[in-house]
């Protein structure tokens, strides 16, 4: 899901994310990607708004895995420089795709208005999921009814306005659990659950484990 709609990805697609922007991917077991995350208030030109592209030519595949590579290298030595290094290969990452976008058609879906609808509710998932609003808050502040809103989310993404409220919800709980000392009940209030009893349900209802389970997993993994 990209851009608030479903897109199927091939051999050889680009994706560029600007920050705060909705997106997950579902990969089979053969599916193989690298990514190049970029710190916010870099000072980088970049598209404007999120980007699909598929590149057909060879050079241009051969000129990207080139670049990841010798990033791999820098990253990995860890050499004298290396984070200016780093700097200037992402440099020439963006401008790699400002070229493919000149020079091809970026894979875009028309402009409908389901599209805007998808877009502004994805908008809401990422700036306003911490407000503790239900989906039909949301589509009350979209100007919509939750049946409508359900109904477009279904035909753009392929899950309810719901299941992408509650995906979002739960993502962000992971990374607090799994990356953070917070305590559970602060992670409940953060996210905007009325009570820590009462995020402990959600996570339940939807994984399976505890808040603390999930917490204690990732301790042992890693």
């Amino acid at each position: 899901m990209f851009d608030g709609r479903r897109h199927g990805l091939g051999a050889h697609n680009a994706l560029f994310v600007p920050a705060r922007q909705l997106v997950s991917l579902d990969v089979g077991r053969q599916g193989y990607g690298q990514a190049i995350l970029l710190p916010l208030g870099i000072e980088m030109t970049m598209p404007e708004g999120p980007r699909h592209i598929r590149a057909r030519d060879v050079s241009a595949q051969t000129e990207l895995t080139a670049i990841f590579e010798a990033m791999s290298r820098e990253q990995n030595a860890e050499r004298p420089l290396w984070h200016s290094s780093m700097d200037s290969y992402g440099q020439l990452a963006m401008i790699w795709l400002r070229r493919q976008l000149a020079e091809n058609t970026p894979h875009i879906g028309p402009e409908t208005a389901s599209a805007r609808l998808m877009r502004a509710y994805s908008e809401r998932l990422v700036m306003e999921h911490t407000s503790g609003e239900t989906m039909a808050d949301h589509a009350n502040a979209l100007g919509v009814t939750p049946t409508h809103l359900t109904r477009v989310c279904r035909a753009e993404t392929g899950r309810t306005a719901a299941a992408l409220l509650n995906e979002r919800i739960l993502h962000s709980a992971r990374s607090l659990l799994n990356n953070t000392d917070a305590a559970i009940r602060e992670i409940a209030e953060y996210l905007g659950f009325s009570s820590a009893a009462y995020f402990t349900r959600f996570i339940q209802q939807h994984t399976g484990n505890t808040p603390s389970g999930l917490r204690d997993n990732k301790k042992r993994v890693a």
